[in-house]
């Protein structure tokens, strides 16, 4: 079965359960808008919110990249975006969270609701016990969501998804770009940099 119709489930009641579903206390992504700022005016914030993604005037703004050291030396770079894109990812999610869910292996882990890295653990450390395994093979693919293929991804969802509201808002995430230092990266796209980019982040 493929959904045609979700986004018009995108109320400012959905938006509200998904700001109190959304982590408080990250750092701010690009706007510098905290948690708590967003909420000292948070009814204004949701209604101006859900008028914009309504009408399609919503821009998912850049993502800024930070970078974490790792113990054997190397970084892993993280994302921040602002506090009010998590909101709306997260009101994305739990429209289609329930129609990706059943699809999933019980033994598959990763960003699902209910589910931890802790239980991933305790499930692989049974296995080896109960199947005597001896060897363990771990790979990281390195930039892995920066290369994905795009048009793979969005053939993927249309599989069971194809709200072209949605679709759009999704392709507004893939192509929002990625802000390191004083440079915005785009998907496909040169990096913009210097007097450019106060354009390219109005855009």
């Amino acid at each position: 079965m493929v959904f045609t119709t979700l986004a018009h489930h995108i109320d400012v009641d959905l938006l509200r359960e998904a700001y109190r579903r959304t982590r408080k206390d990250s750092t701010p992504g690009i706007d510098g808008i905290t948690a708590k700022q967003y909420g000292e005016h948070l009814e204004e914030n949701l209604e101006d919110l859900y008028e914009r993604l309504k009408s399609g005037r919503y821009k998912a703004p850049p993502v800024v990249r930070a970078w974490l050291e790792k113990d054997n030396g190397k970084r892993r770079p993280i994302g921040k975006p602002t506090f009010e894109d998590k909101i709306v990812q997260r009101a994305v999610v739990m429209l289609l969270e329930p129609i990706y869910e059943h699809v999933f292996h019980d033994f598959s882990h990763g960003f699902r609701r209910g589910r931890s890295q802790y239980q991933a653990l305790k499930e692989l450390r049974e296995n080896l016990i109960d199947l005597r395994i001896n060897w363990i093979v771990t790979a990281d693919i390195t930039g892995l969501f920066d290369n994905l293929d795009h048009e793979l991804l969005r053939n993927l969802i249309k599989k069971r998804m194809n709200d072209g509201t949605l679709l759009r808002l999704i392709g507004k995430w893939l192509h929002a770009g990625v802000m390191e230092g004083e440079s915005i990266h785009h998907p496909e796209l040169p990096a913009v940099k210097g007097p450019e980019l106060s354009h390219s982040m109005g855009r």
